[in-house]
């Protein structure tokens, strides 16, 4: 997640680069991704936010409780 911030989402969003850096468990970077998404979509547009988080949610599998997994979205990837 903090590569995916980078130095230039950290310097225009130093509150969620803190909140990502000192998370206490997996739970607390998870319910973090739609800060995430919302960096993501500002420093690079939501179309490569939306590949960029897929691809850091895929790291989440196994590791949560079975009631906090990503479910399909009725809109698609498109």
């Amino acid at each position: 997640m903090l590569d995916a911030i980078g130095p230039s989402g950290a310097s225009k969003f130093p509150v969620v680069q803190l909140r990502v850096s000192y998370a206490n468990d997996i739970q607390d970077l998870w319910y973090l991704r739609g800060d995430l998404m919302a960096i993501l979509a500002n420093l690079y547009g939501e179309a490569l936010a939306r590949v960029q988080l897929t691809q850091i949610s895929e790291m989440f599998k196994g590791l949560l409780p079975s009631g906090l997994s990503s479910r399909p979205s009725p809109l698609g990837n498109s």
